[in-house]
């Protein structure tokens, strides 16, 4: 078996050998001599002229220098690149809120693509990927090795064509396929509502539309509360928010701080750090405020929550955020083509980085998984069965110590405990946030 072994290793050597041709040096330098950065453009001309001319297939020109120096970004960290003309306009289309695609926002971890959240109403979302899923495969292709520009490339496609890809998910045994079918993604960047006298402000990306958005919902919402002493306070969702512009995410933070530091960034020259600085005037009038975070929470969500907390002007709660604590600067190359460059860290009041740290809440409050329907139905009708009352009863006696208005005050307030209830079955760390807000309501002497 051992000469079997060693005749195997040597019949695999001789055939490197056979197949491999050496040929001089393309540039001659002494070890001891420091790198010429001409020098090692003149060796990057040299290896280009030997591929285009030697290379056993025909190569695209364009193509190769496109890949040269998007390696050269990509080496850098994972959210450097280079974005060609059609992927430039493609992102300036997404800023606006409007684009084609699954909805789902993506960065690179251990050559696989990792997705940083999936976006509220797309795709990707109602088929059921989750922030940190690991996708290793598109239409059976595996990603591994792959830019993450190409593997985005892999997943674009006509709207209304169906993709499969394949998940690993933290939890489960084995991976398994997701079919998603492409469609045009219109961004809603805030949904605003009223639960229980609390106002609900779910900010699903930061692009141009997000604060004015902001701003009209929460006007809304406390004309439609009947005025601000109405209300109990704000919730501002933040999960599964991947981020988005900087700019966006300061005026956020600023529409709930009267003043101070929001943020401030620090590039590798001094000279070049930023410093941005809240205004009067605090859109929830002072009221409560809960911030909800996730795994799915990057970027600038994690400059508004890193904010509000330092600041003490709100409870973070949920569980710790992406950890993506740099600023990307995109800038316009000739062809129509964009570099997009990482240029500083930011920092939160205090000083701190949330790079690969992220932002830990207040109050960790993980979402249980949602239990199959079959079982929820089970469950139901179990508690139907058994959560009859006196009044339920043929023939009971009527209450004789209320007014009417006082009885249907007490089924109001009834109703009101069984949506909260049932809130806490659609969506547990919502409906802990809300509690947390009417117990602080409560201790103020509440809304009027």
């Amino acid at each position: 078996m051992k000469k079997f072994v060693m005749a195997a290793c040597g019949g695999a050597l001789a055939s490197v050998v056979a197949t491999t041709q050496f040929v001089g040096p393309l540039l001659a330098q002494e070890e001891s001599r420091p790198v010429n950065v001409y020098e090692q453009l003149d060796l990057f001309g040299d290896i280009f002229e030997r591929i285009r001319a030697q290379y056993v297939e025909e190569v695209d020109e364009a193509d190769l220098i496109e890949a040269a120096i998007n390696g050269m970004l990509t080496s850098l960290d994972p959210h450097s690149n280079y974005l060609p003309p059609d992927d430039a306009e493609d992102m300036q289309v997404q800023t606006r809120g409007e684009f084609g695609g699954l909805g789902i926002e993506v960065t690179q971890e251990d050559g696989f693509v990792k997705v940083v959240s999936p976006i509220d109403g797309t795709p990707a979302m109602e088929a059921g990927m989750e922030a940190g899923d690991f996708i290793t495969h598109v239409d059976g292709e595996s990603v591994l090795g792959l830019t993450l520009d190409q593997a985005v490339d892999m997943m674009r496609g006509p709207v209304g064509s169906e993709i499969i890809i394949t998940v690993v998910r933290e939890g489960e045994d084995e991976p398994f396929d997701v079919s998603i079918i492409r469609d045009t993604i219109k961004l809603t960047a805030v949904r605003t509502r009223i639960e229980n006298n609390t106002v609900v402000l779910r900010v699903t990306t930061f692009n141009d539309q997000t604060f004015p958005n902001l701003t009209d919902g929460i006007a809304k919402q406390i004309e439609e509360a009947g005025g601000i002493d109405k209300v109990d306070g704000f919730i501002l969702d933040l999960r599964n928010n991947p981020g988005g512009l900087l700019t966006q995410a300061i005026k956020v933070s600023d529409a709930f701080l009267e003043k101070g530091e929001i943020v401030s960034t620090r590039g590798r020259d001094p000279a070049d750090g930023d410093r941005f600085n809240a205004t009067p005037g605090d859109l929830a009038e002072g009221k409560p405020l809960v911030v909800l975070i996730n795994g799915g929470s990057a970027s600038a969500s994690e400059i508004v929550a890193g904010a509000l907390q330092d600041h003490r002007r709100a409870i973070v709660v949920g569980t710790k955020s992406f950890g993506k604590g740099s600023v990307q600067t995109v800038m316009p190359l000739r062809g129509d083509g964009m570099m997009r460059l990482t240029t500083a860290r930011y920092y939160t009041p205090s000083g701190r980085s949330i790079q690969s740290l992220g932002v830990s809440p207040d109050i960790v409050v993980d979402q249980p998984p949602r239990r199959p329907e079959a079982e929820d139905e089970e469950d139901e009708s179990a508690v139907n069965r058994f959560s009859r009352s006196e009044a339920d009863l043929r023939g009971s006696l009527d209450n004789d110590s209320l007014t009417e208005d006082e009885i249907e005050q007490i089924k109001a307030e009834q109703a009101k405990a069984e949506a909260a209830a049932k809130l806490r079955e659609d969506d547990y760390q919502l409906a802990y946030a809300i509690d947390i807000l009417h117990g602080m309501a409560a201790l103020n002497g509440g809304s009027k």
